[in-house]
């Protein structure tokens, strides 16, 4: 499940689709790292029938040594998602406020727990309203889903993973924060700044522009161009796995389904003091 339809869906097909008898369930997954909560923004207005979904409480675990944004317990994603309606086999569409990042780490938990058919709106919210689309402030009350949370649907890596899959001769961990946190000139919300040793610097803004993919092929060319090529293993990270999950839905659109998410991130390398952490470098390859 690679291609751009099975991955992102427009605003106009997905208005279209709702208006079937048995349409896709919707999550919003709208976050910040600072400022108002998601919640509030749900609340002023979100696409018809759509449940907001907490990124920091439901879809991810307690902030600790496993990360700022570690792996959700099972039973508790099960029991989040089936209190927003997904059912097990039907439909999913996840969007969030533009950006696209909290909306693909939505997309990835889905995938990660076994849940395939989900799609990003593409451009997210201000797609939708820029379309003219119909906006609702109401609270719909989602008949309960039956999803069953089946962790491994993606491959996920961890600290000693990530440390040798940078070190390898083949293969890439793509660290995709801005090159100033990657070259340790400036670190805005970890304790440490730095990278892991041997990691490759591929900044978002170089492969998504406001929450929009390029095609496929402007993908694939952007990330060979970062060293990622063939079958060779590849796998991103960031701060706390928000971004990196961009990362990893761009990296299915550039046709490798198999790139593995760095989880815990930088949040989680830099909580163990043995870590080794790089600093200078140049971005890219």
């Amino acid at each position: 499940m690679s291609g751009t339809a099975e991955l992102l869906v427009e605003p106009d097909r997905l208005a279209a689709e709702l208006d079937h008898a048995d349409p896709p369930t919707v999550l919003d997954a709208r976050w910040r790292l600072a400022g108002p909560p998601g919640r509030d923004d749900y609340a002023l207005g979100h696409l018809p029938g759509a449940v907001f979904v907490d990124l920091d409480t439901e879809l991810c675990g307690r902030p600790g040594a496993a990360g700022r944004h570690p792996l959700p317990d099972p039973a508790a994603l099960q029991t989040a998602l089936r209190a927003a309606g997904v059912r097990a086999g039907h439909p999913v569409v996840v969007y969030d406020g533009g950006d696209g990042m909290s909306a693909a780490r939505a997309w990835w938990t889905l995938r990660w727990a076994g849940h395939r058919e989900v799609r990003v709106l593409h451009g997210g919210w201000p797609a939708w309203t820029a379309a003219g689309l119909p906006v609702d402030t109401g609270a719909p009350k989602p008949t309960p889903g039956d999803v069953t949370v089946a962790p491994g649907g993606l491959p996920v890596l961890d600290a000693a993973g990530a440390a040798r899959l940078a070190a390898a001769d083949s293969g890439v961990l793509l660290d995709v924060r801005a090159a100033p946190r990657y070259l340790g000139e400036h670190e805005p919300v970890d304790p440490v700044a730095g990278h892991v040793p041997g990691a490759v610097n591929l900044p978002a803004p170089e492969y998504v522009t406001q929450g929009r993919f390029p095609a496929a092929e402007a993908l694939r060319a952007r990330f060979a161009a970062a060293g990622v090529g063939g079958d060779a293993p590849v796998g991103a990270y960031c701060g706390s796995g928000v971004t990196a999950a961009q990362a990893v839905l761009a990296l299915h659109l550039a046709g490798r389904p198999d790139a593995a998410l760095y989880v815990g991130s930088w949040s989680q390398w830099v909580a163990d003091p043995d870590r080794p952490v790089a600093t200078g470098g140049t971005s890219g390859r």
